[in-house]
């Protein structure tokens, strides 16, 4: 039986991972029966793995899940070169708006929730295999450039670092603990704090501080908030505390440097954020 036959379906690779394999009987049926090819991963760090060492066309991944959820795998799938072109679709029982809102923030192209009929998840992947093999082929295009190596094999080390320079930076002024933007990005603190020695050369502190600083530099040369307001809005405690640590780095007081733009407020440029070092 055909769940969805408007159009002729593109037969595709998809990757499934979700720890029930009991609620999937139904689906697995349905997207065989589409001529799609079917891979299962069951916990989010194994979905993660094998998205990068089979490169499906599309990615049903669920959210809650033993370990890992589903938003680490797709923190890290998004940071990775090699596979943040996937589409990935969440499916969950949870029919909360924040989480759904979470996941698409964190790069999914959409969110079907259980209970869930299979010719509408059949609907859904049909759309969005078609709109990313458009979106693929323009990016194949005359001129395009393939990706140099050290980009295409980029290492988890190096994914989980940008994973976690992205969340840090989407919010500077509420940075999650050591622990929490571990666990956000499928690792353990200790090894993050590893590879952000190792790629950056700076720890999760050094970086944080740094990127909350240029932030505040960026700010005051191209904005007219106030220096409280600055220091707020990169996550300072107080603007005392914000004007010794920009003193300390940028050898002026947030007001005198201010002072030496002569309203000039687009004049300066931003140094960049921290990038990860190539392997």
């Amino acid at each position: 039986m055909s769940y969805w036959s408007s159009t002729p379906p593109r037969r595709a690779h998809i990757l499934l991972v979700d720890d029930n394999i009991d609620e999937l009987q139904l689906l697995l049926a349905a997207l065989r029966g589409e001529g799609h090819r079917i891979s299962m991963a069951f916990d989010a760090m194994q979905g993660y793995r094998r998205a990068t060492a089979l490169r499906p066309d599309l990615i049903l991944l669920d959210v809650r899940m033993g370990g890992a959820d589903g938003f680490a795998a797709c923190r890290l799938l998004k940071a990775d070169p090699s596979t943040a072109h996937i589409p990935v679709i969440f499916v969950t029982s949870s029919c909360s708006v924040e989480e759904r809102l979470t996941g698409l923030h964190e790069g999914a192209v959409d969110y079907i929730l259980k209970p869930y009929e299979p010719a509408e998840v059949l609907a859904r992947v049909s759309v969005h295999l078609v709109l990313a093999s458009s979106k693929q082929a323009r990016a194949n295009g005359p001129g395009a450039e393939t990706p140099p190596a050290p980009e295409r094999e980029a290492g988890t080390d190096r994914v989980i670092a940008l994973a976690a320079q992205r969340i840090v930076m989407s919010d500077l002024a509420n940075v999650p603990s050591l622990p929490e933007l571990a666990m956000r990005v499928g690792t353990h603190e200790k090894r993050l704090s590893r590879v952000f020695r190792e790629l950056t050369s700076r720890t999760v502190f050094e970086f944080v501080r740094e990127a909350r600083l240029s932030e505040a530099r960026r700010l005051l040369a191209e904005s007219a908030l106030s220096i409280e307001d600055v220091a707020l809005a990169v996550g300072f405690s107080s603007a005392a505390n914000f004007s010794t640590a920009f003193r300390e780095r940028f050898q002026a007081t947030p007001s005198g440097f201010r002072s030496t733009l002569g309203g000039k407020t687009a004049s300066l440029p931003l140094p960049l954020p921290l990038p990860v070092a190539e392997a």
